[in-house]
């Protein structure tokens, strides 16, 4: 276990922004990871846990408490089960299982950030999301001071959303399992149009594995969400915005605001999300309220790959970037009365 004092968080953060953070620490077993919690916890000192970085928006003045690095390792592959540590590194793990054959998660490559990340957000993209085989979480209980075992249902999967990002304080992710499908080395049916498209296939079928995760990691460099470290656009976040979703009546009230701005003719996006609720593009409002990709003049600016994107172009800081943030909102907002609501976790700051 490291430990380090007065230690620069940027460098642990895709956006490479943040100050520094009084300790800094870095576990590489799940022992260690619960034993620097419960230190912290004992002692009221305030703690950030860190994996990947991709979904860390730190303020300037860095971070007064431990920072933990959850640098775990472990791939364990049974069948069409598998243990992921929390602290593997997400895109590695896809490729392993479609190496080894397994669908599930192609269609997640490329996505930054560490495996005990995304039950929390419960990540997803092109058409799948990670709740969907997803069996267990296991994680350590700050308020029972124990190690717990959560089934998928306990998890409270919905949109972007789970039992442990509303209640950020309380759970520790140490492993998730998952159940994956042997399709005969076909990928899962393919739900999403742009992927199905690109592969030149319907929605529903299935294509060989090594197509579905080379097609998607195309499609995701595409719009600047593959991490290179000599391209600004991806010093981001990725998404910085989840997709709104609107009761009816908020619908009703914002395809109106759409007719009035954009004419009778322009039909926004719109997607089922449960009953009397639709979901909306982020990206499409962004773009329609006025901020297009590459908007800004500042060292923080829109992707000029994805108007979903906010970026670092070099030099920038925390504030910078939620500056930008904030003027998005603003204008999306006073265009067509929606509230976009930021997808990474802030640390130190808020809109």
């Amino acid at each position: 276990m490291q430990e380090l004092h007065d230690a620069p968080l940027a460098p642990l953060t895709t956006f490479r922004l943040g100050g520094p953070a009084d300790r800094l620490v870095t576990a590489t077993s799940d022992e260690e990871v619960i034993a620097v919690v419960r230190e912290a916890d004992d002692s009221g000192t305030p703690l950030l846990l860190i994996g990947g970085g991709s979904n860390l928006v730190v303020g300037d003045k860095g971070f007064a408490g431990t920072a933990l690095v959850v640098a775990t390792r472990g791939f364990v592959l049974d069948g069409t089960l598998l243990e992921l540590a929390a602290g593997e590194v997400w895109t590695d793990a896809v490729a392993r299982t479609v190496e080894a054959g397994l669908a599930g998660v192609e269609c997640l490559a490329g996505i930054p950030g560490s495996a005990g990340a995304t039950p929390i957000q419960n990540v997803g993209a092109y058409g799948q999301e990670v709740s969907s085989t997803i069996t267990e979480v296991v994680a350590y209980d700050r308020t029972a001071r124990e190690k717990v075992t959560l089934t998928n249902e306990e998890c409270a999967f919905s949109y972007r959303h789970s039992r442990f990002k509303s209640d950020p304080e309380r759970y520790v992710v140490l492993r998730v399992r998952l159940r994956l499908e042997d399709a005969g080395g076909l990928s899962a049916p393919v739900r999403y149009a742009e992927t199905a498209r690109s592969l030149g296939v319907e929605p529903g079928d299935r294509v060989p594995l090594d197509a579905a995760r080379e097609t998607v990691l195309k499609l995701r460099a595409g719009k600047g969400m593959v991490l290179d470290p000599e391209d600004h656009d991806t010093w981001s976040a990725g998404s910085f915005f989840t997709n709104p979703i609107l009761t009816d009546t908020a619908f009703t009230a914002f395809h109106a605001r759409v007719r009035e701005r954009l004419g009778d003719d322009v039909t926004p996006p719109a997607y089922p999300a449960g009953e009397g609720h639709t979901k909306t593009s982020a990206a499409w409002l962004i773009d329609k309220a006025g901020f297009a990709k590459g908007y800004g003049s500042g060292p923080a600016r829109i992707s000029t790959k994805h108007t979903l994107a906010l970026t670092n172009r070099g030099g920038a800081t925390t504030e910078d970037l939620l500056a930008l943030a904030r003027e998005v909102v603003a204008g999306v907002h006073e265009a067509f009365g929606v509230t976009l609501v930021n997808e990474p976790v802030t640390v130190g700051v808020s809109l």
